[in-house]
């Protein structure tokens, strides 16, 4: 038994009826937090024991009074008892709930998590990418590792969680798990979610995240310039797994598509526009919405390299990608090759595309908004501030001209 377990039974004089009788009360302490309830029985002021905590005297009333608090004593440790060797988290909250019969709806925290992804993962290419359901298993562990530090159990009661649970876990990501804000706030996100199904079920009466506010920090996206695209194309690699990973980035540059639509995209992808061009038309892995996408010489040249390595490609697969994880790895490796003194992985060419390729050469932002296949024109606006650098660029050439003309007016 926990040492700071204790039972305390006590009435409260100052609320005796006309008769001199007042309610007994039970108090459960357990490691001091502490739950009260009526054991719904009286007794007279006079006959109660402050010492010893039960009725005094021989007289039936206050043998049956007394022998009804050791009942309720017993079946207390008992409860305790049956916590303890089922290994659940164990509060004084929820003895006294248990003793009452109200935790016939409890539900466990993790468990309910547990089935949440168990379910996500059986939709995996329906209503949810790969990606998400791996957010969502990442997330549970963080929460399962918070509960073991902060509680020191292996879960803990839905309805347990509170606004310091969720303020907790948030500081225990940046802290113990060194999560960027941005980082963080998503992961709750993820756990956000588990609870809303919790209240939704009615196993929690309200929602702990009703007063949590929490904002994504707005962060400068790295994208590669074009000098920078031109010294990798023109690089000359003399590793082919290096070669084929600078080929399939490239081609991503000029298409926006991210890691898991160009590792998907087949010869059905490809169609004749409405331009008489060819185009690459696909629904994204993320969102499912559709992404047309004129295809430039770059990445039609780096189709045709590819198209007649059958022993490359499988499943009728346009380009041989490999795993995101050996990409990304190989990218380090051609960023140094190349000079470029940026973290250069898969996504960044969807930036590039975006910005550099795109928005920077005065492509419509609603233009490039279809074609990276967003649902929200703000989520493309994020990249618009590479504009700023074009407007500087402008001004330049402008400077330029003034000084010219400046210089033509001294002459005339």
């Amino acid at each position: 038994m926990n040492n700071s377990f204790s039972l305390l039974f006590y009435i409260k004089k100052c609320k005796a009826d006309s008769n001199g009788k007042a309610n007994i009360y039970l108090r459960i302490t357990l490691n001091g937090k502490r739950a009260e309830l009526s054991i719904r029985r009286k007794v007279s002021v006079n006959n109660w024991d402050t010492n010893s905590n039960l009725a005094r005297g021989n007289s039936r009333e206050s043998h049956e009074i007394n022998r009804y608090i050791t009942t309720i004593k017993n079946k207390i440790y008992n409860i305790e008892q049956e916590y303890l060797s089922q290994d659940k988290p164990i509060t004084a909250i929820s003895l006294r709930d248990s003793y009452l019969g109200k935790d016939y709806n409890k539900k466990m925290l993790l468990e309910i998590f547990e089935d949440h992804n168990k379910r996500v993962d059986k939709l995996i290419g329906s209503d949810f990418a790969a990606g998400t359901a791996e957010r969502y298993r990442t997330a549970k562990r963080h929460v399962s590792e918070y509960i073991l530090k902060e509680f020191g159990a292996n879960d803990i009661f839905v309805k347990d969680v509170d606004h310091k649970f969720i303020s907790g876990f948030e500081y225990y990501l940046k802290t113990e798990r060194n999560c960027s804000h941005n980082t963080a706030i998503k992961y709750i996100t993820n756990f956000k979610k588990i609870i809303r199904i919790a209240h939704a079920n009615d196993w929690i009466d309200k929602d702990p995240f009703l007063h949590w506010k929490a904002k994504l920090k707005t962060v400068d996206r790295e994208f590669l310039t074009e000098k920078e695209i031109q010294k990798m194309v023109e690089k000359e690699l003399h590793t082919e797994r290096l070669d084929l990973v600078k080929d399939i980035f490239i081609f991503c540059c000029f298409t926006g598509l991210a890691y898991s639509d160009v590792k998907k995209l087949s010869k059905n992808n490809i169609v004749i526009g409405i331009d008489g061009d060819k185009w690459i038309k696909i629904n994204r892995t993320k969102t499912d919405t559709r992404s047309n996408i004129p295809i430039l010489p770059i990445p039609e040249a780096i189709i045709d390299k590819y198209s007649n390595k059958t022993n490359l490609l499988t499943d009728n697969r346009l380009l041989p990608v490999l795993s995101n994880q050996k990409m990304n790895a190989y990218l380090k490796e051609i960023a140094d090759l190349c000079g470029i003194n940026k973290n250069l992985t898969f996504h960044l060419a969807r930036h590039t595309f975006a910005t550099t390729v795109t928005l920077t050469n005065g492509v419509p932002i609603e233009s490039v908004s279809k074609m990276l296949g967003h649902k929200s024109l703000r989520t493309t606006q994020h990249y618009a501030k590479i504009l700023d650098k074009k407007v500087s660029d402008d001004m330049k050439t402008l400077r330029n001209k003034l000084s010219l003309n400046k210089e033509l007016n001294e002459v005339i």
